[in-house]
């Protein structure tokens, strides 16, 4: 009987050789700020509620809506905003039909990434 040999065949996409696309980088970054806004809500929800509940339970929920802590998750809600807009907003532009192409793609990529950055800066010094 005659012996059969496996082939050897490279794996791939091996992780030194592949690349991940900003498309796809800006589809993940989507979904992480979608979901990371649920944090930032919650925290504006627990405020609301604790100013109805009462002046000490407000006092102890708006220390740590004020805080280093809540600084932070109200800064990065902020980004996850913008982002999700322009985000939005350039999957419109696909919608359309428009903006398909590998190079434009990126660069929109690019323009949600750099732009949720500068409008959240904006904003913060707006406010």
């Amino acid at each position: 009987m005659a012996e059969i040999k496996p082939v050897e065949r490279p794996l791939s996409p091996h992780l030194q050789i592949y690349r991940p696309q900003l498309t796809a980088i800006s589809s993940i970054l989507t979904r992480i700020t979608g979901n990371g806004l649920i944090v930032g809500v919650v925290l504006m929800v627990w405020w609301l509620l604790a100013a109805a509940s009462g002046q000490e339970y407000f006092d102890f929920v708006n220390a740590i809506a004020t805080s280093w802590f809540g600084d932070l998750v109200f800064t990065l809600s902020l980004l996850a905003v913008w982002y999700h807009y322009l985000a939005g907003l350039r999957h419109l532009y696909f919608d359309a039909g428009r903006g398909l192409d590998i190079p434009t793609a990126e660069l929109l990529g690019w323009v949600c990434i750099g732009g949720s950055v500068v409008l959240t800066i904006i904003t913060i010094i707006l406010v």
